[in-house]
């Protein structure tokens, strides 16, 4: 990986998401929280808005939320772009398996309750592929120890106390694993 080139790690929930850009080595380029939907909308339409409307508004009000974030996550990776000169790639928390259709993620308990983030989720990979950038997808529950190997430290989260200690607030788990996700994808590229 090149000198100064980043990889972007995603931390997202419904509406908005933390982004830490770092180089391979860990070096902090750059951090931010993003909104992925206008505030005039819900942020979690197949989970909550969704379930007293009727089926054809819920999907007509999950079509102008997903429309909304495709808007919005060009605009964050944008942002990122202007402050990282060189940006190879984003990690992005993997997606579960969902119904093919709105009205039967919006019924299937499971699904309306992971429907919104995977709407988020492939709306920055979208973004992402069309800047040309490489789309990771990282695991939660192993993210830490990949990063821990990738660093070669014992400890991923004392490395990243101290890390914070030097870098100062704002900095709260989601950016703890949006860094993580970031060098365990950046050690995949190199």
């Amino acid at each position: 990986m090149a000198k100064n080139a980043g990889i972007v790690g995603v931390s997202d929930h419904g509406g908005w998401a933390i982004l830490v850009t770092v180089a391979h080595d860990g070096t902090l380029l750059d951090r931010r929280r993003v909104e992925l939907v206008d505030d005039s909308l819900p942020a979690l339409p197949h989970h909550h808005q969704g379930q007293g409307l009727p089926p054809e508004k819920a999907v007509a009000l999950v079509e102008r939320v997903r429309a909304s974030a495709e808007r919005h996550a060009p605009r964050a990776l944008e942002a990122v772009a202007k402050a990282v000169p060189r940006v190879l790639g984003v990690a992005l928390r993997t997606c579960p398996q969902l119904p093919p259709t709105i009205p039967e993620r919006i019924k299937d308990y499971r699904a309306r309750n992971v429907a919104d983030w995977v709407m988020y989720r492939q709306a920055l990979a979208s973004a992402a592929e069309a800047r040309g950038w490489a789309v990771y997808w990282y695991d939660a529950k192993t993210v830490f120890e990949a990063a821990g190997k990738a660093l070669r430290v014992e400890d991923f989260e004392a490395h990243f106390l101290q890390m914070r200690k030097a870098m100062g607030p704002p900095w709260n788990n989601d950016h703890k694993l949006a860094m993580a996700a970031a060098i365990a994808a950046a050690a995949i590229r190199t």
